[in-house]
């Protein structure tokens, strides 16, 4: 496999609007000593106090929540369409009931304090700047809520982007 090439965030090619919300990406936060993964198709890139920024969104009752709360960087990764069933599978299964990185066939890769899989096109690799919690009585649009039918709030992540990846 191509080895990753690091290159300046702002090189990255494609629309974020389908990189994140057609193509997925994958949530990962940890070490060597334990870590977890999930699937996420909200999320954004940008410009955030004054560098490139990522941001991701995670209900508490997620496994990758407990690590992220518990690390100071997490990545963002991003695949060719061929690893689509590894996605899913990694969208609907929890971390704490089986080895899904094992069963959707990604080697991790432990770099920087955080976890990416060897399978990515795309990587980032971001320092976690800021965490908060959607409060309901915040929403500006009312029919924003029945995206909570529980009442399970995401936790916002913010992360700097340290490194960004690609093949």
């Amino acid at each position: 496999m191509e080895e990753f090439k690091a290159i300046e965030p702002g090189k990255i090619s494609g629309n974020a609007f389908d990189l994140i919300g057609r193509q997925w990406m994958l949530i990962t936060a940890g070490d060597k000593s334990g870590f977890n993964t999930m699937t996420a198709s909200w999320g954004g890139l940008g410009v955030l106090w004054g560098g490139p920024a990522a941001f991701c969104f995670v209900r508490p009752q997620r496994y990758t929540d407990v690590f992220l709360k518990k690390s100071d960087r997490f990545s963002l990764s991003f695949y060719d369409e061929r690893w689509r069933k590894a996605l899913s599978l990694c969208g609907s299964k929890s971390g704490r009931d089986c080895d899904k990185v094992a069963e959707a066939g990604l080697t991790p890769v432990f770099d920087d304090g955080t976890v990416y899989f060897e399978q990515a096109r795309l990587v980032l690799v971001c320092r976690k700047l800021y965490m908060d919690a959607i409060r309901p009585g915040s929403f500006l649009v009312p029919e924003i809520a029945k995206n909570y039918p529980d009442r399970d709030y995401h936790n916002v992540y913010i992360g700097a982007v340290e490194k960004a990846l690609t093949r």
